[in-house]
């Protein structure tokens, strides 16, 4: 069942661009140059169809996906993409500290505990009921991903460059797109999300939701030095300004 869609599209150099899709709590990306694309994460497995529907809507094909990346094997990001890569045959690529979270070897997702953490917050009852319908205690894997180390761009369209933020879970990466212009977050950095209290702005996760708490916001760190000047985040709408800037004041 498709959910309501919004595509934010930043227009690039020539025929390239970056567009943010926000689907209900999912967040995708996909990088364009020219006829082809790098889709980055595919929401929960429920999104499927929507992501499939997010690059209709860019008067693209699914035969024009080059490959995917995954910032990160957490459902709201592998679930969707999972299932789409699949069903048209392009390959996942990952940091290499994240294929065995991707392959099922190890769980690094929320656990009840965190869950029952989280309840306080006014926010968390809906959010819960709405990720639960799009499949949030499913499971989606990645056989064999295609893995990746250091931080040289990437043979993809839109040359992604990653950057290692391991904590939220051991092997998260987010990437620069648009020559280091913009820094595509993941769950690294975020700027709204349902259980925060911290309304609309750059911003971490609340800890339960990081599997390494204290690494998580030790990685903030590696944004501190890049001259990216639009944060397009796992949750949340693009923010416009200095990434470094706001690491700064968090």
């Amino acid at each position: 069942m498709a959910h309501p869609i919004t595509i934010d599209t930043l227009p690039g150099a020539g025929r390239s661009a970056t567009h943010l899709v926000q689907c209900g709590p999912a967040n995708w990306v996909m990088l364009q140059d020219g006829d082809d694309l790098t889709l980055i994460d595919g929401g929960y497995p429920g999104n499927a169809d929507d992501v499939e529907e997010s690059i209709a809507r860019i008067g693209r094909s699914m035969g024009d996906v080059q490959g995917a990346l995954l910032t990160h094997a957490h459902v709201d990001h592998l679930g969707g993409l999972a299932i789409v890569a699949k069903r048209h045959g392009f390959s996942i690529y990952l940091d290499e500290i994240e294929a065995a979270h991707a392959r099922g070897d190890v769980d690094e997702q929320i656990s009840p505990v965190g869950i029952c953490r989280l309840l306080p917050r006014r926010g968390t009852l809906p959010w819960l009921a709405t990720v639960v319908r799009l499949g949030a205690l499913g499971h989606q894997h990645v056989a064999d991903p295609v893995t990746f180390a250091g931080d040289q761009p990437l043979d993809l369209p839109g040359a992604p460059k990653p950057v290692a933020t391991h904590g939220h879970t051991d092997g998260h990466s987010s990437f620069l797109a648009a020559d280091g212009e913009i820094l595509i977050s993941g769950d690294a950095l975020i700027t709204a999300h349902p259980t925060s209290s911290r309304g609309t702005g750059p911003q971490l996760l609340p800890d339960p939701f990081h599997h390494d708490a204290a690494a998580a916001h030790a990685a903030l760190t590696n944004f501190s030095s890049l001259d990216a000047t639009v944060l397009i985040p796992g949750h949340g709408p693009i923010h416009r300004g200095s990434v470094a800037a706001a690491i700064a004041q968090l």
